[in-house]
């Protein structure tokens, strides 16, 4: 599936901007250019990545400014929903030239047929091996789409884009909701990308680590890193420790500044307090003290203008230096009521059987603040099991018993009350908590003073995630089971590292349903639980070798 790489294969931006309808301004007079190999488009959740791709697409017409790439372009834009009613053929494009091949085979030699055709003889073999590449050899051409499960129509689109052998191809968020076996796939298709330039929104470290550079879209700017997503840390890391010492030199040269600029004032009201003595009782003729007078102020008010000017400058060189400093704010939270002793059983289920998914015989005892991650490929019961074990959801047959405080944070995020405030919120989880302990925690999840009075309708993505954390976490009785589905879905970078902050304070048992199998590492996993037919214990480097996913760096 590889071709040449194509040198002229290029995007370039010039002069970009755009608005919304309602007036909010995404991007003013961006430009960048990206050229052949694979990109990792990264950045904040609002940050633009997604109407970028957009533009870049032309799906979106800019307010001002161009964009020119360099041959043709396909794009896989997040949840495109795909019709269920086709067969694969018509989802790769290609049933008019398959009929048509089928009916010269049969002996229609109509000139329409060999239009149809054209020159893609081979299209048929071309379509299964790209299918195969992508793990999806055994679907068939003839098969409904209805029949495919997400992940493989995520998989087949990109097999359809493929098929058209673009010089540009622009992915946004594709392996989000897909499972360790699709993702597998998809990583696969990326390392083998030869043939231009690949473009790919996405906040999956694993993938991040498979491009040739990082391309960081950051207050409607595009910076560039060469190598992967580590090697766009360590750079990044660098980078801020030489802004932070160029903010305190700033901060040193204001105080200085200020300090000059006091002293000088301080010596100048001497001198007139001095000036004024003197004539008060008449030691200098007045026409003489006028000329002082007139001269000494000219001259404070230059010296003071030179001072202040100096000052000015100085704070202006501190503003930049704060600009280049990140405010990545980290979550700091103590947690000491979720601590669970070691020999205190949190979790027991006995032969249990689901009423979806693939789960016969879950057998699990959970003692202590044990750390366990749920990994297996969608429909294996993931989701099915947390809600058993939250009571949402009934079992088949055996025993789940849940003896400590559990709380539960779903893929939805549909835990707050969006005509809430979030300290509303926090306090409805928490009624025996003091409104004071509750903004002072609250403080520290990075909802301070005023914005904890924010409606929860209102916040962003990564906000919206952060107070549901927070809410979660800080509901009495302390939850001393905290269970997450699939945390990390559509969270941005800088949000993960802070449920992973949040995380580490957290002293409970922990069960955790992911597919992101470096954020599970980040959390301290203690245990591996595999599922398919039962719950199978397994280990970090097999779910590894299922995804064929680098070591962590």
């Amino acid at each position: 599936m590889t071709h040449p790489i194509t040198p002229s294969a290029s995007l370039t931006c010039s002069d970009l901007s755009f608005q919304w309808p309602d007036g909010t301004t995404v991007f003013d007079g961006l430009s960048c250019g990206i050229g052949p190999g694979r990109t990792g488009l990264v950045g904040t959740n609002g940050s633009g990545k997604s109407t970028l791709l957009r533009l870049l697409a032309g799906q979106l017409r800019p307010a001002r400014g161009s964009v020119t790439v360099g041959g043709g372009l396909g794009y896989l834009p997040q949840d495109a929903p795909l019709d269920t009613a086709l067969r694969v053929d018509e989802a790769l494009g290609i049933a008019e030239r398959r009929a048509a091949l089928g009916a010269i085979e049969a002996g229609d030699a109509s000139e329409a047929h060999f239009e149809t055709i054209g020159d893609d003889w081979d299209v048929e073999e071309r379509a299964l091996a790209t299918l195969g590449s992508l793990g999806l050899g055994d679907v068939g051409l003839d098969r409904p789409m209805g029949q495919m499960s997400g992940g493989e129509t995520v998989l087949l689109r990109l097999a359809a884009l493929l098929l058209e052998r673009p010089d540009v191809l622009l992915l946004d968020e594709p392996t989000n909701n897909l499972d360790v076996f699709a993702r597998r796939r998809l990583y696969d298709a990326v390392d083998s990308w030869r043939t231009g330039a690949l473009v790919v929104v996405s906040h999956d470290r694993e993938l991040l680590e498979r491009v040739d550079r990082i391309a960081e879209l950051r207050s409607g700017a595009v910076s560039v890193y060469g190598g992967g997503w580590s090697a766009y840390e360590e750079a990044l890391a660098i980078q801020q420790e030489a802004a932070e010492r160029s903010l305190r030199t700033a901060d040193a040269d204001v105080r200085r500044q200020k300090r000059e600029l006091e002293e000088t004032q301080t010596k100048l009201a001497r001198r007139q307090r001095f000036g004024a003595k003197m004539q008060a009782q008449k030691r200098v003729p007045g026409a003489v003290s006028g000329l002082r007078k007139r001269a000494a102020q000219e001259s404070a008010g230059k010296l003071r203008g030179v001072q202040e000017d100096e000052l000015r400058k100085a704070r202006e060189q501190r503003e930049e230096a704060a600009e280049a400093v990140r405010e990545d704010a980290e979550i700091r939270v103590d947690l000491p009521h979720t601590a669970v002793p070691a020999n205190r059983t949190v979790l027991r289920l006995e032969e249990l059987r689901l009423p979806f998914g693939e789960l016969h015989d879950g057998t699990l005892h959970v003692r202590g603040p044990e750390r366990i991650a749920l990994v297996g490929g969608n429909g294996a019961g993931k989701t099915t099991l947390l809600r058993v074990l939250t009571g949402e959801l009934a079992p088949l047959s055996g025993e789940a018993a849940v003896s400590v405080p559990l709380r539960f944070l779903p893929q939805r995020l549909n835990v707050l009350d969006e005509e809430l405030s979030v300290a509303a919120n926090a306090a409805r989880l928490a009624p025996e908590a003091t409104d004071q302990h509750i903004r002072a925690q609250l403080a520290r999840f990075l909802f301070k003073g005023a914005r904890a009075e924010q409606l929860a309708g209102t916040l962003s993505g990564g906000e919206s995630f952060r107070a549901t954390l927070a809410a979660t976490v800080l509901a009495t009785p302390a939850p001393q089971l905290l269970m997450l589905d699939e945390p990390t879905n559509n969270l941005d970078l800088a949000s993960v590292r802070q449920l992973t902050n949040a995380l580490g304070s957290y002293q409970g048992a922990l069960l955790v349903a992911s597919h992101d199998v470096r954020f599970l590492e980040s959390v301290g996993i203690t245990r591996w639980l595999f599922l398919d037919r039962d719950l199978r214990e397994t280990t970090a480097e097999e779910v590894r070798d299922l995804l064929g996913a680098p070591e962590s760096g």
